[in-house]
């Protein structure tokens, strides 16, 4: 008769470091509280679903807190003979990179649900289920950057788009579904090119944790080098989608433009953070034997995702319906080209030096501003068919919201007094420098010259004079002056544009995080 004991039974036993995955888990929770909340809550009191979905990010960010020590926190580690085990066969760590990439996903689910408050309303959205989604993509968000293995990185990814796909939808005048039709058909596209990837990957290495990868791989037959080349990059097609890069940034203008105003906005920062973090992670560690491939593919990337996305927003008219949501999303694909180019300096970068922290940094400030720009859309339109002309004499109606406008705007194109957008960009460019990519600089620097010419553009129509007569986009803008913000509007105006002045006077705030390992 076989014997089935085991050396050391305890190791059979998982124990798992619940303040590790507090963040992930207390959206998780709030979710299911929101969903089983709206069950047995009369309609007239359905307003405080979402001051329970801002309560429970708030505390999902408040329980980041105790994790911010000098040693990284793991869980669910495969052991080793002895019993003990390693951070590099532990599927979720709670690094400083986890950590950064888990507050910009969560701060800016908080500011997104904040910004939603009055849109659901408005819009008439289901309530329940707006908000049970907005947390279960937060989830899958927050949970992503913490994720050392492949499987798990695949479920945080899948759980952070697929209710994204469901909040785009929302919108009842038929430009929703087609929105979230383009936004499923080709984020399904991409996520099944990924999976075939792992699937190679998986049959090259022998394995599924990401330092295992690294070592399966550097050490594969010859005759599987070409296998696992392909895996690695097919791998990286369903990242490279949710950061919107060139050539799977095409969903973005459409999506962004059908979605309610605060889902896009949700998608440009949170969604692209979860990608940009699901990249980073597969090319620094598990696909770091083939660093210097995959680091000229991100470069190539990087400069075509810029060069389109501002291409693109140059050539947006000013004058048409949906203009300011378009030229924002066209914006967005250009500054993910922006964040791209840490990433390719990484696959170039010598031994010591970790060019991450420049994305990390830069992703912040973006988070941030961008969240702001979209508040002040919403503020001026309150619907997505607001077009740029619309903010024509801005300031003589609203001064605060002109001001606040025009600062983000300035941020996004590094221009003074956005300093933090200006220091952004250094830190970003020196990466590539560093790194040897001199003709990536280049290209990154003709790039935000050109950028400027619509970021300008807009912010001086918020200055010029108001013109008068019917179709002169003051009907829209006046809502502004007339009206009282709605608390959750002006809180996310209040907080995006306090954060972008602190930043801008003390960089040193964001920009700390370039100056060591973030692993």
């Amino acid at each position: 008769m076989t014997s089935l004991a085991v050396a050391n039974p305890g190791s059979l036993i998982q124990s798992v470091d619940w303040v590790a995955i507090a963040p992930p888990l207390i959206a998780a929770v709030a979710a299911v509280a929101v969903l089983v909340t709206d069950l047995f809550l009369p309609d007239r009191h359905k307003k405080w679903l979402g001051r329970l979905t801002a309560a429970g990010l708030a505390l999902a960010l408040i329980a980041l807190l105790p994790l911010t020590g000098k040693s990284p926190r793991a869980t669910f580690c495969v052991q080793n003979v002895a019993g003990g085990s390693d951070n590099g066969g532990c599927s979720y760590v709670a690094d400083h990179f986890a950590l950064v990439f888990q507050l910009l996903a969560l701060g800016g689910a908080l500011i997104a649900a904040l910004l939603s408050m009055h849109t659901v309303e408005d819009e008439k959205l289901p309530r329940g289920e707006y908000w049970f989604l907005l947390l279960s993509s937060a989830t899958g968000a927050a949970l992503l950057p913490a994720s050392r293995d492949l499987a798990t990185m695949v479920v945080a990814l899948e759980v952070a788009s697929l209710p994204a796909f469901a909040l785009v939808a929302l919108r009842r005048d038929g430009r929703g579904a087609e929105a979230a039709l383009k936004f499923f058909v080709s984020s399904v596209t991409a996520t099944a090119v990924m999976l075939l990837g792992i699937g190679f990957v998986y049959a090259a290495s022998g394995s599924l944790h990401l330092g295992a990868v690294a070592q399966g791989l550097e050490h594969a037959p010859a005759q599987l080098r070409t296998l696992a080349e392909a895996g690695a990059v097919l791998t990286l097609v369903g990242f490279a989608f949710k950061v919107a890069a060139v050539p799977f940034h095409f969903w973005v203008p459409d999506t962004y433009t059908g979605a309610p105003l605060p889902v896009a906005g949700y998608l440009s920062v949170v969604g692209k953070a979860a990608g940009l973090s699901g990249l980073a992670l597969a090319t620094t560690i598990a696909f770091r034997p083939y660093a210097h491939t995959w680091g000229l593919a991100l470069a190539v990337l990087a400069a075509a995702t810029m060069t389109v996305g501002n291409v693109g927003a140059l050539r947006q008219r000013f004058d048409t319906r949906y203009s300011a949501v378009r030229l924002l999303a066209w914006s967005s694909v250009g500054q993910a080209g922006y964040l791209l180019v840490p990433l390719a300096a990484a696959g170039y970068a010598p031994t010591g030096t970790d060019p991450l922290g420049a994305t990390a940094a830069y992703a912040l400030i973006y988070g941030v501003v961008n969240l702001g720009a979209f508040g002040v859309v919403a503020a001026v339109g309150r619907r997505a068919g607001v077009s740029v002309d619309d903010f024509k004499g801005l300031f003589s109606r609203s001064r605060w919201t002109a001001l606040a406008l025009a600062f983000f705007l300035l941020c996004l194109a590094g221009l003074p007094p956005g300093l933090i957008g200006l220091f952004g960009k250094v830190v970003v460019f020196r990466a590539a420098v560093d790194a040897g990519l001199g003709w990536l600089a280049v290209v990154m620097a003709v790039n935000v010259v050109v950028a400027l010419s619509y970021y300008l553009l807009w912010t001086a129509r918020l200055f010029a004079p108001v013109a008068q007569g019917p179709g002169s986009g003051e009907a829209v803008g006046d809502a502004v002056g007339r009206r009282r913000l709605p608390v959750g509007l002006a809180a996310t105006l209040g907080l995006t544009a306090t954060a972008a002045v602190v930043l801008s006077a003390a960089p040193q705030l964001v920009l700390q995080v370039t100056g060591g390992s973030l692993f």
